[in-house]
């Protein structure tokens, strides 16, 4: 491969990869949508509940599934989603006529944290809206829109019916979405409240043949809580969908990007495809290039096409490892799971840095590259942990320069030297952690909950590179954090 040919690869490869994987509440480009096979559960209307850790796509597909030119794509995957039309009940952008604010919502359940009404009367506007289409909600207050079906239950379900019976007629289905729930407390016992009331609304929707609806949740929202204490609740259950990315959905959600770049880089990248592919991709009637399967699944053509942008190792031989494991591998958990939004931004940044570090190489991806790519993506999952999570950067910036894996201890000791008592982590207008009443054991607990801590047989606690990396500690023979203000 000439240097020419190369350096234009680089560009494509950057070109193609978007700088911020973020929606930020807005809807995804059709090109963009790649579905793993084990997210297809996800998004069948039948599947109510869907959890997730950052990053894994739980406000993509809710976006995803609100845009109706999507839902038409994704029909073939999925019946009934061109058939359906969707509705917000709770996200992250403010709708004051679909669903109350956070400070509203806090208001309306009142000193009981009584959220039951609350999310019958989300539903009731939307049920409103699908009977009468051209009816405004917007001349009501919300707290008269809960006294309405406090008051008068029996309307309610009469208006439940009459929208099933709507949307029977027309043969269509309803959908509303509950997404971003951590934007509505910042209380652990109200969060419960309000996502326990939530699911037993959700679930009296079930008896509904053409009403539906989907909650997106965090896994800290869900797991080993008691969210779903109330009867009935195991048909919720039963169908709940767990958001997770293989290492080959990762790599084929990569080709899907590249297929699809704009112009003369698209148009490069697709022709390195069908150079290591060996067969023609077919030009599509919708302008949207789909990855064959083939090369979503692991196997030699997945592996080819990333030696193809990479080489084949981390090095001068398999000693240092494999560019198609290793790229993945050192971006996951602790829990040993990789987002999407990491993997796409280490690649972007490791084109980046070969672009201008190793003009001369003869792959796109320089190995060296790779590993700075690693921790460009790491410094950008730590900002967005902290987005989430603010009391995680104030309890990791402590443990900068340390190296891991180490004692307990240690990290105990930069703790209490840095920051003393532990109760003033919970003032920072999120949920704090969870266990934070159990002192630093209580917080090194919610660390590995949330996939940044480890603990050892030996009893040592460790860090993935993902967050190592970013938050400034060390490993032997690991990646080096990148030094401070320098370029990746």
């Amino acid at each position: 491969m000439s240097k020419s040919v190369t350096q234009e690869l680089r560009h494509a490869i950057v070109a193609a990869l978007p700088a911020d994987t973020s929606l930020h509440d807005g809807s995804p480009e059709a090109k963009h949508v790649y579905v793993p096979p084990s997210h297809i559960r996800a998004l069948r209307l039948e599947n109510d509940l869907v959890i997730g850790g950052r990053g894994v796509g739980k406000s993509f597909w809710g976006a995803a599934l609100r845009d109706e030119t999507i839902r038409r794509m994704l029909g073939g995957a999925v019946p009934g989603l061109p058939e359906t039309i969707v509705q917000s009940g709770f996200g992250e952008r403010p709708d004051v006529a679909l669903y109350p604010d956070a400070d509203t919502f806090s208001a309306l359940m009142g000193t009981k944290l009584d959220a039951y009404p609350v999310w019958r009367a989300v539903v009731r506007r939307w049920a409103a809206t699908i009977v009468e289409p051209t009816s405004s909600n917007a001349v009501e207050t919300w707290d008269q829109t809960v006294e309405r079906v406090k008051s008068d239950p029996e309307s309610f379900a009469r208006l439940l019916e009459e929208a099933n019976q709507k949307l029977t007629i027309r043969g269509i289905h309803g959908l509303i979405i509950f997404d971003a729930l951590d934007r509505s407390s910042t209380d652990w016992t109200t969060m419960d409240k309000i996502v326990r009331d939530l699911l037993r609304v959700v679930l009296a929707l079930k008896s509904f043949t053409r009403l539906h609806a989907k909650v997106f949740l965090r896994e800290d929202q869900f797991d080993n809580r008691m969210v779903t204490d109330f009867p009935d609740s195991s048909k919720l259950q039963s169908n709940r969908v767990e958001l997770t990315w293989a290492p080959h959905d990762l790599h084929g959600l990569l080709w899907q990007y590249l297929l699809n770049a704009d112009g003369s880089h698209g148009e490069t990248l697709r022709r390195l495809y069908e150079q290591t592919a060996g067969t023609p991709l077919t030009k599509p009637a919708d302008d949207v290039w789909q990855l064959p399967d083939g090369a979503k699944r692991e196997g030699d053509l997945q592996k080819r096409l990333f030696a193809a942008l990479a080489g084949e190792y981390m090095g001068r031989d398999h000693r240092r490892g494999f560019t198609y494991t290793w790229s993945v591998g050192h971006l996951a958990d602790a829990r040993r799971r990789t987002s999407p939004r990491s993997f796409l931004a280490g690649i972007r940044a490791a084109a980046e840095d070969s672009m201008v570090r190793y003009p001369d190489y003869s792959y796109p991806l320089h190995y060296e590259s790779i590993k700075r790519g690693v921790q460009k993506a790491s410094e950008i999952r730590v900002n967005e942990m902290a987005e989430d999570y603010p009391w995680v950067k104030k309890l990791l910036d402590p443990l900068s320069g340390l190296t891991v894996p180490c004692e307990i201890e240690q990290i105990d000791g930069r703790w209490q030297s840095d920051l003393g008592m532990v109760p003033h982590l919970l003032d920072l207008g999120k949920l704090p952690p969870e266990h934070v009443g159990d002192g630093w054991g209580g917080v090194r607990r919610d660390l590995t909950t949330l996939g940044m801590f480890e603990t050892m047989r030996d009893n040592r606690v460790n860090m993935p590179d993902l967050y190592r990396v970013g938050f400034g500690l060390g490993r032997r023979g690991g990646v080096k954090p990148a030094a401070k203000g320098a370029a990746t």
